[in-house]
């Protein structure tokens, strides 16, 4: 239990719910006066170090997020790591069995003398919502007022919309997350359009890992293509979407996959549709089925993108291209069509022909 601000300090590992909740954490966690110890970014080496603890059909999320367990422990020395339970985010709504038990999984794999601080969200269970599951994240800190913790998540709050409003106004992940940790909100006028717009459709730990996805979202602005992704909508979107491709929602991580991408399959300014997932991944393997049916009916091109550690670069980039290749010539091919060809009627000239018959 901690004595004073100095033993204030936790670790939390760049993976996973990272990449959708840390706005939140950092508010929450700053507000309260802690210090916060981020692991690395991923490496070779951290997918090296994650997938050395587990059995080879892991998928590759888990393996990088034990990597970067370790990277806290060995190289940041990080005795307390945020490893929260997220059981059901709704009234029968859960998460995958990986998620719901990653404290477990970190206890049983991960050696070493680290404290694993592993707060419950189960908003299907009495008594385990949010304000619960924050005043079980600070309970071994000896962190008991829920005045200061309610307090807290406010400004959590405030720097996590603020993260979503300069991501919907088009600002890239990286900047919007460094902006809304220090405080600002700068919104971006742009007048640049791109001949091509896609929706990148996937998992935050998929697409915003630069390791796992290898920088897609730079491969795609060298092609000249604008990329479109489950940040930029509501909640309420993301709902209607699944509703539109028939979906009841099960799955905690259902409204970024099948709520994504049946909102942009309506979207006639979307050209067509990108799915990155990890190999192994069950529920996802199940949405992407319905969602390549439904973009079938819809005549949307998808290319489905699966990744783990053996993904090679060079294969990755030659599918992606090859599609975008597409998209244009698709696009070049109807601005043609639409273009139709001027009517006008053709008189022949006859004025030279009569001159010479009247000659003779």
């Amino acid at each position: 239990m901690a004595k004073n601000v100095q033993d204030l300090e936790i670790g939390i590992p760049r993976g996973m719910s990272y990449y959708g909740n840390y706005p939140f954490w950092h508010g929450f966690f700053s507000a309260l006066g802690f210090k916060i110890v981020l692991s690395d970014y991923t490496t070779k080496q951290t997918v090296s170090d994650g997938s050395a603890l587990v059995v080879t059909e892991t998928c590759l999320p888990i393996k990088i997020y034990l990597g970067h367990i370790i990277n806290l422990i060995n190289k940041k020395g990080v005795k307390n790591i945020f490893v929260p339970s997220l059981q059901s985010i709704a009234p029968k709504i859960y998460n995958c069995s990986k998620i719901r038990g990653l404290p477990d999984l970190v206890r049983n794999v991960v050696k070493g003398e680290f404290n694993i601080i592993e707060p419950t969200l189960d908003k299907s269970a009495k008594k385990q919502g949010l304000y619960e599951f924050l005043a079980e994240s600070v309970a071994p800190f000896g962190i008991t007022d829920m005045d200061k913790i309610k307090s807290a998540s406010k400004q959590g709050w405030r720097v996590y919309n603020n993260f979503l409003v300069m991501m919907r106004a088009g600002m890239s992940y990286k900047k919007a997350l460094k902006n809304a940790i220090e405080g600002k909100v700068l919104i971006e006028s742009s007048s640049k359009t791109t001949p091509i717009n896609i929706a990148l459709v996937s998992h935050g730990y998929n697409i915003y890992d630069e390791r796992a996805c290898m920088k897609i979202f730079d491969k795609l602005e060298a092609m000249g293509v604008s990329v479109a992704t489950s940040l930029q909508l509501t909640q309420e979107q993301m709902e209607e979407g699944v509703l539109s491709l028939g979906h009841r929602v099960y799955w905690a991580n259902e409204y970024e996959m099948s709520g994504t991408a049946g909102h942009y399959l309506k979207d006639n300014k979307i050209d067509g549709i990108i799915t990155v997932n990890s190999f192994g991944c069950g529920p996802d393997s199940l949405m992407i089925e319905r969602i390549m049916k439904r973009a079938k009916e819809a005549s949307k091109p998808m290319l489905v993108l699966t990744i783990d550690e053996h993904t090679g670069e060079a294969g990755f980039i030659t599918r992606l291209e090859a599609f975008i290749d597409m998209l244009y010539r698709k696009k070049r091919s109807k601005i043609i069509k639409d273009i139709s060809a001027p009517e006008y009627e053709y008189t022949p000239q006859t004025n030279i022909c009569e001159s010479v018959l009247a000659e003779k």
